[in-house]
């Protein structure tokens, strides 16, 4: 048995260790390709965990060209996996596997199709997101669908607990249906595609503050771009200034004269409370770019300094 896996991320790496585990004896081959400046690293440690184990590791965006495609006509290949795959996989690829090419996306499909679904699902205030494996289809996420699970978005979730309960849900799909994926005994069901929804590719660039916004809307922002992502950012005194944490405030003052980005008041606990477009968040640590994590109190000052305006 012979399973392809084009994976990235900390999460693939993770499948990709499941699926050692549960395809002892089998023959692996992974496909993967360097992280972005801004990710967390992944690629070593895939490729060293593949190795490790005894399998093929190949590093490429375009598997399509993979030795001049020697791969693909050399080598027979049962299942294909994509985990965190940002790269398009034609039908001359995907329908070599004998047994099915199958998709992992992070999110309910056929709502938030498209780039870092998780990232903006948070951003847009979604309650729950979740996983949805279905097939390989020429058009990106409209394949039929074979197993889905719900994840929850709590109030105080940051993009951080919620990447994890995804992984975790991932490796519950994976566990439950590889078997049935290798004996090609695989139930699906088409996507309405009707409901379906779509997301364009999210950059560290999207984290900009607008303070005019309500705070809600900034709150979401702050915790979708938390750690392990770059954070959240706005400009103080013509810095970049990350803002790593914050809080609504539970009975803002009503201000009258609102300047939204002013910072009004510090706290005892090392927070600040800056105005926005419909009242007023909490801001707990802030970072500058040469700079460590700090509390925001320790370093934006009432009742003058005003955020988002870059200077010089």
């Amino acid at each position: 048995m012979h399973v392809v896996l084009l994976c990235a991320t900390n999460r693939g790496y993770r499948v990709a260790e499941k699926l050692f585990a549960m395809g002892e004896g089998y023959d692996f081959t992974v496909f993967s390709f360097r992280e972005t400046a801004w990710e967390p690293p992944f690629f070593d440690d895939i490729r060293t965990l593949t190795e490790a184990k005894g399998h093929r590791f190949i590093e490429a965006r375009n598997v399509f060209k993979v030795a001049g495609d020697e791969f693909w006509t050399q080598n027979s290949v049962d299942l294909i996996l994509m985990v965190n795959w940002r790269y398009i996989v034609p039908a001359a690829v995907y329908s070599r596997a004998r047994r099915g090419c199958y998709v992992f996306h992070d999110s309910l499909l056929p709502k938030y199709r498209g780039f870092s679904p998780t990232v903006w699902a948070m951003i847009n205030g979604e309650r729950e997101t979740g996983v949805t494996l279905f097939r390989a289809a020429e058009d990106f996420d409209t394949g039929d669908i074979v197993e889905q699970g719900r994840v929850a978005i709590g109030e105080n979730d940051t993009i951080g607990t919620v990447v994890e309960k995804v992984s975790l849900k991932y490796l519950d799909v994976i566990e439950r249906i590889f078997p049935n994926l290798l004996d090609g005994k695989v139930e699906s069901f088409p996507q309405n595609h009707d409901d379906a929804t779509y997301t364009c590719k999210w950059t560290p660039e999207d984290a900009y503050v607008d303070w005019e916004q309500g705070s809600r809307d900034i709150y979401n922002l702050i915790r979708a771009t938390a750690r392990p992502y770059p954070g959240a950012y706005t400009f103080w005194e013509g810095q970049r200034l990350v803002i790593w944490a914050a809080e609504l405030e539970v009975s803002p003052r009503r201000f009258v004269s609102a300047a939204p980005g002013r910072v009004v008041e510090s706290h005892t606990n090392g927070a600040v409370t800056v105005l926005t477009g419909d009242g007023a968040i909490r801001l707990r640590t802030v970072q500058l770019a040469e700079g460590v994590e700090v509390d925001a109190a320790s370093l934006l000052k009432p009742p003058s300094t005003t955020l988002g305006e870059r200077k010089g």
